[in-house]
Protein backbone atom coordinates (compact mmCIF):
# COMPACT_ATOMS: atom_id res chain seq x y z
CA UNK A 1 0.00 0.00 0.00
CA UNK A 2 1.30 3.59 -1.12
CA UNK A 3 1.06 6.34 1.47
CA UNK A 4 1.30 9.61 0.56
CA UNK A 5 4.98 11.21 1.91
CA UNK A 6 4.06 14.45 4.23
CA UNK A 7 4.94 17.69 2.98
CA UNK A 8 8.05 19.13 2.73
CA UNK A 9 8.69 22.07 4.75
CA UNK A 10 9.64 25.05 2.80
CA UNK A 11 11.70 27.47 5.04
CA UNK A 12 12.30 29.94 2.05
CA UNK A 13 9.08 29.80 0.96
CA UNK A 14 7.00 32.50 2.84
CA UNK A 15 3.92 31.78 1.34
CA UNK A 16 4.22 28.12 2.29
CA UNK A 17 1.27 27.27 4.99
CA UNK A 18 -0.67 30.22 4.29
CA UNK A 19 -4.20 29.89 3.18
CA UNK A 20 -5.86 32.23 0.46
CA UNK A 21 -7.81 33.22 3.07
CA UNK A 22 -5.61 34.46 5.27
CA UNK A 23 -3.49 36.28 2.36
CA UNK A 24 -5.90 37.99 2.03
CA UNK A 25 -7.62 39.20 5.44
CA UNK A 26 -3.86 40.53 5.86
CA UNK A 27 -3.70 42.70 2.75
CA UNK A 28 -7.40 44.39 3.57
CA UNK A 29 -6.09 44.86 7.19
CA UNK A 30 -3.06 46.47 5.50
CA UNK A 31 -4.86 48.46 2.88
CA UNK A 32 -8.34 48.43 2.91
CA UNK A 33 -10.53 47.06 0.17
CA UNK A 34 -10.20 50.21 -1.53
CA UNK A 35 -6.44 50.47 -0.94
CA UNK A 36 -6.83 46.86 -2.86
CA UNK A 37 -8.72 48.00 -5.81
CA UNK A 38 -6.28 50.70 -6.32
CA UNK A 39 -3.15 48.24 -6.67
CA UNK A 40 -5.10 45.22 -7.97
CA UNK A 41 -7.95 46.57 -9.92
CA UNK A 42 -10.34 43.83 -10.02
CA UNK A 43 -14.32 43.66 -9.87
CA UNK A 44 -13.80 41.27 -6.25
CA UNK A 45 -12.10 44.47 -4.56
CA UNK A 46 -14.32 47.34 -6.36
CA UNK A 47 -17.66 46.24 -5.92
CA UNK A 48 -19.38 44.88 -2.48
CA UNK A 49 -15.98 43.19 -1.33
CA UNK A 50 -15.88 40.16 1.18
CA UNK A 51 -13.54 37.90 2.06
CA UNK A 52 -16.10 35.04 0.52
CA UNK A 53 -16.61 36.68 -3.33
CA UNK A 54 -12.81 37.72 -3.31
CA UNK A 55 -11.99 34.03 -2.17
CA UNK A 56 -14.38 32.75 -4.61
CA UNK A 57 -12.84 34.92 -7.68
CA UNK A 58 -9.37 34.45 -6.76
CA UNK A 59 -9.62 30.48 -6.75
CA UNK A 60 -10.95 30.32 -10.64
CA UNK A 61 -8.90 32.92 -11.51
CA UNK A 62 -4.89 31.80 -11.18
CA UNK A 63 -3.47 34.86 -12.66
CA UNK A 64 -5.37 37.38 -10.22
CA UNK A 65 -4.77 34.81 -7.42
CA UNK A 66 -1.04 35.86 -8.23
CA UNK A 67 -1.31 39.18 -8.45
CA UNK A 68 -2.60 39.11 -4.90
CA UNK A 69 0.20 36.47 -3.67
CA UNK A 70 2.93 38.86 -4.80
CA UNK A 71 1.07 41.92 -3.49
CA UNK A 72 1.15 40.06 -0.38
CA UNK A 73 5.28 39.15 -0.64
CA UNK A 74 5.57 42.98 -1.45
CA UNK A 75 4.00 44.24 1.79
CA UNK A 76 5.81 41.40 3.63
CA UNK A 77 9.35 43.09 1.85
CA UNK A 78 8.37 46.40 2.99
CA UNK A 79 7.15 45.73 6.19
CA UNK A 80 10.83 43.44 7.25
CA UNK A 81 12.10 46.86 5.11
CA UNK A 82 10.59 49.45 7.73
CA UNK A 83 11.66 47.27 10.54
CA UNK A 84 15.31 47.54 9.91
CA UNK A 85 15.29 50.94 8.73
Amino acid sequence: MNTPEPPQHQPRNPLHGLTLEAIIVALQEEYGWAGLDERIPLRCFAFEPSVKSSLKFLRRTPWARAKVESLYLFMLRERARQGQG
